[in-house]
């Protein structure tokens, strides 16, 4: 014999449970905890606590537990699960208010506030009505229609003074009624683009192929060997994906890796392996695998992590970003999904979910609540596409962490270029290294201001010790630049000692004003995570305070930090970096972290000590550590930079550069001096913006 629904179960069992106390059908309400006109006022910790635990159960999805008259709370349990079930996120439940039925003290009414967050922001809120009786006979076994022990709560055979609920399908929704359910249709709105200074796309849709091995192609005594093979041909890790493929569901697709169109890899002999098959598809995707990857991040299916902290915004199954600015802007790029909730009959209607705009059929019923879908907003930066591109070129082969960043006079970011070899992490913005000599640019700026003059004589000699610490050119320092020498000689040919002589003219304080006012260590809106810099406003003693001047010690910059310097010098005033374009819609996801903004003095920059800059800058480039520059057309300055690290047998090496209206800071992670390693990339990066300027 076919057995009952579950929902003509409890309907049979709400007529059974008619003989039952009723509650009477008054308006009079007393609410719990005020007086009802009598000397007695009843204990209502019972009543609260049953209201409570009710509240608790159904948001949790099981009655188990509550006593209930009407049905049992399996029964109560399954209606519950059967009218939401198309509902993709759990509610919270809240006790509103409790009241006693005026002369019926064995009687009350709990006002229930629902709110299911199916849209962030956007809550699916109503109230629900619930009738409880004290003394009433409840159910609350799980499996069967019998009394049983309770908590304290709940009602029971041996407790007159437990209280019982009533159970109706409004205490669900108001207005359900039997053999009804809510139908959610939820429309995925369209991500928006990433797009560059002139507004193209960066980040859209490319084609790719999903690769990997579909179970029910093949046979299952093939799985295993299938995996290995694939995975032998894509060069992952055969153990590991043949241990996923084989935990996956029989009709499962097991992806192993995704490919651009473009990619040479030869996709039919991929396919030719029984099982194996390749999805075509689109994804937002970068020009290339790996330009500006760091920063941009990228975009996948959602982890729960995310659909957890995303406050209903975020559902499983929904593509997000996952790193880089995706992630820390997925609001803004993602949109707002659109939501229907209708309530139909059994039979029509149920969980759909579209992309296109419509939805999906659901007009059946009538509608509880709705959201427009609203799609994403684009993100723009300021990265010149054409620059970025030739900055990761030069960059491809660099076997160590390395980096190019171009900032504008006006502060626009231009190229934020990181190597692959930095295993991920973006080098231009975030990395933390001793800027070596590239330092003098803002120890020369504390000396002018002490007094110093281009033409004040400084002793370059081969060593120097400060409080038993002793200090040396590089190896290749020329000897003819040794002696009593001019300080943008010194600066020119990097002299060390020179700049160490000089230390105890200006305090620690002085330095790090100095190096502020070119913008290193001061934060601004980039609008991605940044490390701006940082030089110590006191000193740790003589030798901190002498290594500072050169760039060591506890100096520490970005690639960011010393283009920023470079850009100050070029523009005469303090540069303040942007890579995002603010609007009104820019509202990073509160999953990541922007840029800091703090408060800053004001800059005491002056044109006359920035042009006193470069012209040291540009004696670099015409007679100093800089000469291979020296070719380029136009009033290039630059200063190199080599900083010793670990034992002092590795070195980092650096070279910034004014051109024109453009600030350019080259870093390479482990090189021999700043003009031989970082110079070269240098050059070329110039060469390549000088091309850039002509085609504009």
């Amino acid at each position: 014999m076919p057995q009952p629904s579950t929902r003509a179960t409890v309907r049979r069992a709400r007529r059974q449970g008619r003989g039952a106390p009723v509650l009477l059908a008054v308006t009079g309400l007393v609410l719990v905890g005020s007086l009802a006109g009598c000397t007695h006022k009843p204990d209502d910790t019972s009543l609260r606590d049953a209201a409570a635990q009710l509240a608790t159960s159904l948001a949790g999805g099981s009655l188990d537990g509550v006593a209930l008259t009407g049905a049992t709370p399996a029964d109560a349990t399954a209606e519950r699960k059967d009218v939401f079930a198309a509902v993709p996120v759990r509610p919270t439940v809240t006790v509103k208010e409790v009241a006693r039925v005026k002369d019926h003290d064995d009687q009350a009414t709990a006002t229930l506030a629902w709110s299911w967050p199916v849209a962030s922001g956007h809550p699916w809120s109503y109230i629900t009505t619930v009738h409880l009786a004290q003394g009433a006979k409840g159910a609350t076994a799980t499996s069967t229609g019998s009394p049983a022990p309770t908590s304290s709560a709940g009602g029971s055979a041996g407790n007159k003074d437990a209280w019982s609920v009533r159970w109706e399908p409004t205490v669900l929704l108001p207005d359900l009624a039997d053999n009804q359910h809510v139908a959610f249709s939820r429309v995925r709105p369209q991500r928006a683009k990433i797009v560059d200074g002139a507004g193209k796309a960066i980040v859209e849709d490319r084609a790719v192929h999903v690769i990997g091995v579909d179970k029910t192609r093949t046979d299952e005594g093939k799985w295993e060997s299938s995996a290995r093979s694939l995975a032998k041909a894509l060069d992952l890790d055969a153990d590991a994906y043949a241990k996923q493929v084989s935990a996956a569901g029989p009709k499962a697709f097991v992806e192993a890796i995704t490919l651009r169109a473009s990619d040479p890899t030869d996709v039919s002999k991929l396919t030719a392996i029984p099982g194996v098959v390749a999805l075509d598809e689109k994804e937002p995707l970068a020009p290339t695998r790996d330009w500006a990857r760091p920063l941009l991040g990228t975009v996948g299916d959602a982890t729960a992590e995310i659909v957890k902290s995303s406050d209903g915004r975020v559902q499983s199954g929904d593509q997000t970003g996952l790193s880089g600015i995706q992630k820390q802007y997925d609001a803004q790029l993602a949109g707002r999904s659109g939501v229907s909730i209708r309530l139909v009959d059994d039979g029509d209607g149920g969980l759909s979910s579209g992309s296109d705009g419509s939805d999906d059929g659901s007009d059946e019923g009538t509608e509880l609540f709705s959201v427009k879908v609203v799609d994403g907003t684009p993100v723009k930066l300021t990265l010149d596409s054409p620059l970025q591109t030739d900055a990761e070129d030069i960059l491809a082969d660099q076997k160590v962490a390395s980096a190019i960043v171009a900032v504008t006079t006006s502060g626009k970011v231009l190229v934020a270029a990181s190597a692959a070899a930095g295993k991920g992490l973006s080098t231009a913005t975030t990395g933390k290294f001793a800027p070596g000599s590239t330092m003098k640019t803002a120890s020369s700026l504390a000396l002018l201001r002490d007094g110093e003059k281009s033409s004040t004589t400084v002793p370059c000699t081969p060593s120097i010790t400060v409080d038993g610490r002793k200090f040396t050119n590089d190896a290749d320092y020329p000897s003819a630049r040794l002696g009593d020498i001019p300080l943008k000689t010194a600066f020119a040919n990097s002299c060390n000692t020179a700049f160490i002589s000089q230390a105890g003219k200006v305090s620690q304080q002085q330095l790090h004003d100095a190096a502020a006012d070119l913008g290193f260590g001061v934060p601004s809106d980039l609008g991605v995570p940044a490390f701006f810099g940082s030089v110590p406003t006191t000193g740790g003693g003589e030798t901190d305070h002498a290594a500072s001047m050169i760039g060591q010690g506890r100096v520490e910059a970005s690639p960011l930090t010393m283009a920023t310097v470079a850009a100050s010098v070029a523009a005469g005033k303090r540069v303040s970096p942007v890579l995002v374009e603010p609007s009104k819609d820019a509202t990073a996801s509160p999953t990541a972290t922007a840029s800091p903004t703090a408060s800053v003095a004001p800059s005491k920059l002056t044109k006359a000590e920035a042009s006193t800059l470069h012209g040291f800058m540009r004696a670099v480039v015409t007679g100093g550590t800089g000469t291979i520059l020296s070719s380029l057309p136009g009033d290039v300055g630059a200063k190199t930079g080599t900083a010793q690290f670990g034992d002092g047998d590795k070195a980092h090496a650096w070279m910034i550069a004014t051109d024109g209206d453009v600030g350019v800071a080259v870093f390479v992670d482990e090189g021999e001096y700043g003009a031989t390693t970082a110079g070269p990339l240098l050059k070329e990066f110039l060469q390549d913006l000088a091309k850039d300027r002509t085609s504009k």
